[in-house]
């Protein structure tokens, strides 16, 4: 079962028509022995005394004869005021015996010797009650009547009557109880309708201390209880021992129940409610199987190895009903990941919206047979009539569309239309086509990333995250915009997830837990990586007695006793909506106000690509980095926005240059479609400028005259843009030259021939000092406007055609961190 640390069990999992033994044999060989051993089970008193149970008992009150656990304090709550009274020093305190005769203190067998019964008191009286009488007629002090032969033992009379009760009977004549309940039972009996019977199988035990007593109980319920109890430790989940007694004693042993999910639900007392709701939910998700939640209507996905429940009841049709569960049914056996159920959720309404169109027919779609094309048709309409009534958006509409497309497409797939199944009969016609499913809306150009002005105010009030909440999620939006992962691979980071690479770089070791790809790496940088090795330090400290192995990086603050807990990824969310709420407004620099409702942790995902690609990373290089087995994946997380590339490309055209630095001119307004077409079909087909040349241009820009000597062509233009580029070529043949100069072993020839021309080195310094100084004739806001827009046609052109020269360097974001 998922999330249970069991014990390998290798009966099978009784089905729903399983006895009661049967269930109970099944719970207690899932139950371990080292859970059972640390909680301090009996099973021959059948009671439980966690003492020292770290989710349990906690510590033992330090003061002799007492049973009580320690809270927050040095003694148990009863002596801590008994101490105040006494005017003693705790030292002298705790080496006094506690003397009472409450019910939680334990009792010990009479000290006359070999008599089985129990004594009244551990003070003046540690006899039973019979030779208490036959020490008042002997007479003299105890110790006397102890040293009297003629004092003998007595057999012991047997358990307490009370079933619940672990005690010894201390009499002999009707009844037989203990001590307490005998005292007790007199003044009962006097109570008009009062029945001992059911006082006798109700009554608790008077367990002391932390002792919990599961005796009366059916053995199907001790079973379920301890397992539930299991579960609940190993999460770490703390259960008071106290409370889980009163839990025991005041609801589930007056109840009579033969199983926990029998037992009513406590009305006044909400916490125990909620112990119980906790406690049976474990032990009856335990022993569910598929088989078994596939009979149902409403299924519990743990069975499935999942979270959250799928009610097929919205669909009234039992043919289509039948259909989407075997969909279901089929789908969760092959989709694993966190989103799982919610994607099936979304399917199943789908087909429910589909099940309410049916239902417009006048046999409410019972009748498949007579099923055809007009009730889809009835069925899009219907969609199209509750989108336009905003019922809900066009995106959930075209996504309930194609789900529903999916089940019948799927059910056809998995044969269900064979005569013997569900959709047997179903007409051919009947059917969602692919052209059924309306076209997504064009995305926005405004896309996901955030601006750097607005990272930069996020990380100034970090400290005020971290105070509203903990380090760890503090931390974990630090790694989130330092390294563009998803908010659950940062949650789930392992304790080792740093290494190093051959050139001790700093790596990240993370798992792709969508698309299931285990141990992936990605290159970090230094001040990261500093981050990372302080928290390891911080959770080894937290958790110094578990191994490295079973620790997480950000462990939880809650039910995480062991270490291995890590903090939600959805519970990151809530808080960081509530962090970003708090924050003053978000003023970028042309004095507008970000929306706060688009910073959100996926949404520095989309920085991370949006800062790479801006600054030149070339898309193979982007897809690597965020993990994506498609470039058309890793395009959709960053766009040179339309508007913005139209302006780009104007201004880089008005700095457009011939092969000899002459700057060219011409109706750019009128060439702007057709330039924006030209880089995006590729046709620059050099690094550092666009050639022209016909049979290049029709070869794809592979069959070039002249072998790619561009400044020597009069085909060849470049522009502003390609300054960059053109600087690292000159740089390129100068180190080639000076490289063959050297090379002594070369002959003569060899060496001529791949020389770098000198004619060429000087046309291209020529070209870059003709642009240069053409660009210093602009004022600064000019110059920086074509800055701005020389980077933006460089990113599309990286988008198109996949690899710019020059990697400009990241924006930082963090200028108070050291490098």
């Amino acid at each position: 079962m998922k999330g249970l640390l069991t014990p390998v069990v290798t009966e099978p999992v009784p089905g729903t028509d399983a006895s009661d033994a049967e269930l109970a044999a099944f719970l207690w060989s899932m139950i371990r022995e080292d859970f059972l051993t640390e909680a301090g089970w009996n099973a021959e008193r059948r009671v439980m005394t966690p003492t020292g149970h770290p989710t349990m008992g906690g510590r033992r009150c330090p003061v002799p004869n007492c049973e009580s656990p320690v809270r927050g304090k040095k003694m148990c709550s009863t002596c801590y005021t008994r101490h105040r009274k006494s005017q003693m020093s705790v030292e002298e305190f705790i080496h006094v015996p506690r003397i009472s005769r409450h019910l939680h203190m334990g009792t010990e067998n009479c000290q006359v010797t070999d008599c089985r019964r129990p004594w009244i008191n551990s003070g003046s009286e540690p006899v039973c009650r019979a030779h208490r009488w036959q020490m008042i007629k002997h007479g003299g002090p105890l110790k006397d009547f102890l040293a009297d032969p003629t004092v003998k033992g007595l057999p012991g009379l047997g358990d307490c009557a009370v079933l619940a009760c672990n005690r010894q009977a201390i009499n002999e004549r009707g009844t037989r109880l203990c001590h307490p309940h005998a005292k007790r039972l007199p003044a009962l009996r006097r109570e008009a309708g009062f029945d001992e019977q059911e006082w006798l199988r109700t009554e608790p035990s008077g367990s002391f201390g932390v002792e919990i007593s599961f005796r009366g109980l059916p053995d199907l319920v001790v079973a379920q209880l301890l397992f539930g109890l299991q579960h609940r430790c190993h999460r770490g989940a703390r259960t008071e021992a106290g409370n889980f007694r009163a839990l025991i004693d005041r609801t589930i042993r007056p109840s009579g129940a033969r199983r926990l999910e029998d037992v009513p639900d406590p009305v006044a007392n909400e916490g125990a409610l909620t112990l119980l709701n906790r406690t049976r939910v474990y032990a009856i998700r335990a022993v569910k199987t598929p088989e078994g939640e596939y009979a149902k209507d409403e299924w519990d996905l743990v069975a499935f190895g999942h979270r959250g429940t799928m009610v097929f009841t919205v669909i009234h049709q039992p043919w289509l009903r039948e259909t989407a569960k075997r969909w279901a049914r089929d789908y969760l056996s092959r989709v694993r990941s966190k989103s799982t159920a919610s994607h099936a959720q979304m399917h199943l309404h789908g087909a429910a919206h589909l099940s309410d169109a049916l239902r417009a027919r006048e046999d409410r779609g019972m009748d498949k047979s007579a099923l055809a094309r007009a009730d889809i048709e009835n069925y899009l309409n219907r969609m199209s009539f509750l989108d336009a009534n905003s019922r809900f958006s066009t995106n959930t509409r075209i996504a309930y569309i194609r789900m529903a497309r999916n089940v019948l497409k799927q059910g056809r797939a998995m044969g269900l239309a064979r005569p013997d199944g569900p959709m047997a009969g179903l007409p051919d016609d009947f059917v969602i086509t692919r052209l059924d499913v309306p076209k997504l809306p064009e995305p926005s150009e405004e896309g996901q990333d955030l601006p750097p002005e607005v990272l930069r105010q996020l990380c100034a009030h970090l400290d005020a995250f971290e105070a509203m909440t903990c380090y760890e999620l503090r931390l974990s939006v630090e790694l989130l915009m330092d390294t563009g992962r998803r908010p659950e691979e940062i949650c789930r980071l392992e304790l080792g997830c740093l290494t190093r690479d051959s050139q001790g770089k700093p790596v990240l070791l993370y798992n792709n837990w969508k698309e299931q790809r285990i141990g992936r790496q990605l290159p970090i940088h230094e001040p990261t990586a500093k981050l990372i090795i302080a928290q390891q330090k911080r959770v080894r400290e937290r958790f110094p007695d578990r191994p490295q192995s079973q620790l997480v990086l950000l462990p939880s603050q809650n039910l995480n006793l062991r270490g291995d807990r890590s903090i939600d990824s959805n519970h990151l969310s809530g808080m960081h909506r509530e962090w970003v709420e708090s924050l003053p407004d978000f003023v970028l620099d042309d004095g507008t106000v970000f929306d706060k409702e688009k910073i959100f942790p996926y949404a520095y995902r989309h920085s991370f690509a949006q800062r790479h690609a801006d600054s030149g990373v070339p898309i193979d290089v982007l897809a690597e980095l965020m993990d994506h087995d498609s470039f058309e994946t890793t395009r959709g997380y960053y766009r040179v926005k339309e508007v913005r590339l139209r302006e780009a490309v104007e201004r880089v055209t008005q700095m457009q240059f011939d092969r000899h630095g002459t700057r060219i001119w011409g109706a750019v307004t009128s060439v702007l479609d057709a330039e924006r077409t030209r880089r995006a079909v590729g046709a620059v087909v050099v690094p550092f400028g666009s050639c022209s040349e016909p049979s290049n241009v029709a070869a794809g820009g592979g069959a070039c005259p002249l072998r790619f000597r561009c400044v020597g062509c009069d085909h060849f233009s470049t522009d502003v843009s390609y300054l960059p580029d053109l600087r690292t070529y000159l740089d390129d043949l100068l180190r080639q030259r000076e490289k063959l100069r050297s090379m002594a072993e070369a002959e003569d020839w060899a060496r001529a021939e791949a020389m770098p021309s000198d004619t060429e080195i000087t046309r291209i310094r020529r070209l870059i000092q003709r642009v240069t100084e053409d660009i210093d004739t602009l004022t600064d806001a000019e110059r920086a406007e074509i800055q701005q827009a020389a980077q933006a046609v460089r990113q599309m052109r990286q988008t198109f055609l996949g690899m710019p020269r020059i990697r400009q360097p990241l924006p930082d974001l963090r200028p108070e961190r050291p490098a």
